[in-house]
């Protein structure tokens, strides 16, 4: 065994996208991976490298068996890759006594009620909000609502369950929508107590924008700043478009750059990748979310830094301590669009793959659902049809781009087969 060598215990839920691109990151860095997973033999064969099968739901004994694990195979970072892991992530390097974010902050991202609280607490400008159970009576609950509003699961990611109304009738309507969500099986098997609560917020109109950023000891490094251009009004938040660099002002971005650092500052959060959701109008900048993570699905493959490092590799990088030459994002402009699902049912065929690629600009298009798959769009849907690529040189040329692709993409869903 070689003692100088890196090791990462890299964190990844089955249902992952990023696996095969964190796992090429810390092979091009030579670290050595140990994937902790909730099945060994869905990865099995993205990786030789050892493995650990850990319940992310147990939180107290999948770290116990983390540090066993360590005490003959020493792990010099753990790195989560999505939302599920995170707060693993804190707690088994906190018992690793490597530098992490506190369990208390990875907890705050995790939970919106708790992440509005602290928001709020700190004066940092986010939405009016309430906090309901799924018992109670939603048409009494929408008589004290102010309309518009959103109702939202607590811990749910990309946008499952968020749904807006307008009025009492659409309120009552989105609860019973969301309560069903909430007690499907693999929300309710988490048994979190999360799981039967709802977040009732403020309706925050204007435009919408993501920040990708690293922190430091304390200090955030903004990575990208992303303009989403198609409006995100409701009733539902599917988002499509991620283009970088954005197109705002200068110091509106040196705005949305500081709301981040404080929001990141009242959570409690000081290392690794941060992932922010920000909303702005004539009145304020908003915090909508901020995750302890890096950008979710293969959006990340629209970064590249320095000599041309991916964004894994930066992650992986900064957890071990290997110093990164640059922190600079290429100048060439890059977007991803999220393709969406159109409706429910088997997912046929997809036409249209070799006229969308040769849309000049187009890198890449990634259909990641199977043919013959169930499609679930959003709210009830956890994921998307695929993902396009494109560069540019400038960001309304790479925005055009996308959209040329998708409009010569043609989905084949057909009504399930009873």
């Amino acid at each position: 065994m070689n003692t100088d060598k890196k090791r990462i215990l890299l964190l990844l839920p089955t249902k992952t996208y990023r696996a095969t691109d964190f796992l090429a990151a810390a092979s091009q860095l030579d670290v050595e991976v140990v994937v902790g997973c909730n099945r060994r033999q869905t990865l099995s064969d993205l990786s030789p490298r050892k493995s650990l099968v850990v319940n992310f739901n147990m939180l107290e004994e999948a770290t116990q068996q983390i540090v066993a694990f360590a005490e003959t195979d020493p792990i010099h970072a753990v790195v989560g890759a999505d939302d599920d892991t995170t707060i693993l992530a804190a707690m088994a390097s906190k018992a690793l006594s490597l530098p992490h974010n506190t369990v208390a902050s990875a907890y705050a991202t995790r939970n919106k009620h708790r992440m509005r609280k602290l928001l709020a607490e700190a004066g940092i400008a986010s939405p009016r909000f309430d906090l309901v159970s799924i018992d109670d009576d939603p048409t009494k609950i929408s008589a004290r609502v102010s309309f518009p509003c959103v109702l939202k699961p607590l811990t749910l990611a990309a946008s499952r369950g968020v749904i807006r109304a307008n009025n009492p009738a659409e309120f009552v309507a989105a609860f019973h929508r969301v309560v069903a969500i909430l007690q499907t099986p693999d929300v309710a098997a988490q048994g979190k107590p999360e799981a039967r609560q709802i977040l009732v917020e403020a309706f925050i109109p204007g435009i919408e924008v993501a920040l990708e950023g690293i922190l430091t000891r304390g200090r955030l490094k903004v990575l990208a700043i992303f303009d989403k251009p198609d409006p995100l009004d409701g009733p539902f938040f599917e988002e499509t478009f991620y283009i970088t660099p954005s197109r705002l002002p200068a110091n509106t971005q040196e705005k949305i750059a500081d709301c981040t650092a404080r929001a990141a500052e009242a959570l409690g959060l000081r290392e690794g990748p941060v992932h922010a959701e920000l909303r702005l109008n004539d009145e304020e900048t908003w915090i909508v979310e901020v995750a302890g993570r890096s950008i979710g699905g293969l959006c990340a493959r629209t970064l590249r830094f320095g000599t041309g490092i991916s964004l894994e590799e930066l992650i992986i990088r900064h957890a071990v301590g290997i110093e990164v030459e640059s922190l600079q994002r290429e100048r060439q402009p890059a977007g991803v669009m999220m393709i969406p699902i159109p409706h429910a049912g088997i997912l046929r065929e997809v036409r249209g793959s070799n006229e969308a690629k040769q849309v000049d600009g187009i890198e890449e298009i990634t259909i990641s659902i199977p043919i013959g798959q169930e499609v679930v769009p959003l709210p009830e849907g956890t994921r998307y049809l695929g993902f396009i690529f494109a560069r540019g040189g400038t960001p309304e040329s790479v925005e055009a781009a996308l959209r040329e692709a998708h409009r010569r993409l043609a989905f084949v869903i057909t009504a399930h087969e009873v």
